[in-house]
């Protein structure tokens, strides 16, 4: 992920336990919103727009027929029936951009397309349903196209209905009045919203771009699917997770493929230069286990290690003179995390559990946050949105002490009730795959009762 935020020392990880708002505050703290840039508009999609954009034009630009039909004068076609129509003479057709247009005169019509202007000295549109077609016959079906009947646009039309003054007229300025503000600054791009820059005629736009993350599994037991398992292997669905995840934060995500836990070539020597790859936002498995292997990634990643940091735990790694925090959360699941920023440009770096529910509920507590503020959301949008609702369950739901444990839910709105999916283990991704929150247990609370009131972080 790419961040202009400055270097600055953060606290050693040590042993000591942060809590779960400790992390999220020190991984907010690093990153600033992205410097805006001018994009095209469909490049723009998704981001969040920097400017106030005001309507240089009214839409619509012009009087304009909402329906296939005939312009009118409404005194001409008062008391029109059935059984007794109101003949006019057709002066001509009016089609969608058409410049020059005939004037509706007393006693007669122009024939007119669906977003065709409104000819002069007419006052209202009649649907062609209403009326012969022209044919001489009676109500027609639908308009006949210029092209295939042009004798069409002279003759003789008979209206079988009455129409008000602006029946089937847009008026012009019914949608936006020149000067009216189009979209506010810190509007996320979506599809709407690049019709209307569209529409009132922005060719390019001021925004934050999207930003980038790559994401990065470890492991030597991991295959990618679509290959043979062999003994001791699992299918790699980490990184196909969380890239999956970061897109739907609004990021875009580029997955590298997993990466063996041998480990990396020797650091250069002092003298040598840094390594030139690029540096994006990534994830490596932190369990216990794997620490020495991914801070022996990362610390081969740049140039030798600054000696200013103060302080470094043993848990640490410098690079490039930017610390990279292991640490410990006061959590379950996703305990063990990793933090920093790398690079020049410092780079924000989240290293995450293996565990796939460690891992994805990581993500959605500590990487989202971080993707959405480099979009510069406001801060209500930064974090996924919570509500209170009542356990739904046969028994009570144990927590381990002193850890804020997340448990995979679905939750009922109309009802207000959440109901566990799944066990507590951090492996069980299927469960995973069918629910649609996240309970929160507190880190005081070791037993929750059914009926009990929680915290539901909704993911959807």
């Amino acid at each position: 992920m790419s961040s202009s935020a400055p270097q600055h020392p953060r606290p050693a990880g040590g042993h000591r336990l942060w809590s779960v708002d400790e992390h999220l505050a020190d991984v907010l703290g690093a990153v600033r919103p992205l410097e805006p840039i001018e994009l095209q508009l469909l490049d723009a999609q998704g981001c969040v727009l920097v400017e106030d954009v005001t309507v240089p034009v009214a839409l619509p630009p012009f009087d304009n027929s909402s329906m296939d039909g005939y312009a009118v004068r409404t005194a001409d076609v008062q008391g029109a029936s059935e059984e007794f129509p109101a003949v006019l003479a057709v002066v001509g057709d009016v089609a969608a951009g058409s410049g020059e247009l005939p004037t509706v005169g007393p006693g007669e019509a122009a024939r007119i397309m669906t977003g065709a202007p409104l000819p002069p000295g007419a006052e209202a549109v009649v649907p062609v349903e209403w009326t012969d077609g022209g044919t001489g016959g009676g109500a027609a079906a639908g308009m006949t196209p210029a092209s295939a009947a042009p004798e069409q646009a002279g003759g003789e039309v008979r209206v079988h209905r009455a129409a008000e003054a602006r029946a089937h007229v847009r008026a012009r300025g019914s949608d936006v009045q020149a000067g009216d503000l189009a979209l506010a600054a810190g509007t996320v791009l979506g599809p709407p919203q690049i019709a209307l820059l569209a529409a009132i005629g922005r060719g390019t736009v001021r925004v934050r771009p999207r930003p980038r993350v790559v994401v990065l599994s470890t492991g030597s037991e991991l295959v990618q699917p679509g290959e043979p398992l062999t003994a001791g292997t699992i299918y790699d669905s980490n990184s196909f997770a969380l890239a999956a995840a970061a897109r739907d934060a609004g990021a875009i995500a580029y997955r590298v493929g997993a990466v063996a836990d041998d480990p990396p070539p020797p650091r250069p020597p002092p003298q040598a230069p840094p390594n030139p790859a690029p540096r994006r936002g990534a994830h490596g498995g932190v369990s216990v286990g794997a620490y020495d292997v991914v801070k022996e990634a990362l610390s081969s990643v740049g140039s030798v290690p600054s000696s200013g940091s103060a302080g470094p735990g043993e848990d640490d790694v410098d690079v490039d003179a930017t610390r990279i925090d292991f640490r410990k959360l006061a959590m379950q699941p996703g305990k063990p995390q990793g933090f920093g920023t790398i690079g020049p440009d410092h780079t924000p770096l989240l290293a995450l559990p293996g565990n796939p529910v460690s891992s994805y509920v990581s993500f959605e507590l500590f990487v989202r946050p971080a993707i959405r503020a480099l979009m510069g959301l406001p801060e209500s949008e930064v974090r996924r949105p919570s509500v209170r609702a009542v356990l739904k369950a046969d028994k009570a739901l144990g927590s381990p002490a002193g850890r804020r444990q997340f448990l995979r839910g679905k939750y009922d709105a109309e009802s207000g009730t959440v109901s566990p999916v799944g066990g507590s283990g951090s492996h069980l991704i299927a469960a995973l795959a069918h629910a649609d929150s996240l309970m929160v247990v507190p880190e005081d609370v070791t037993s929750v009762e059914p009926g009990t009131e929680l915290e539901v972080v909704l993911l959807g």
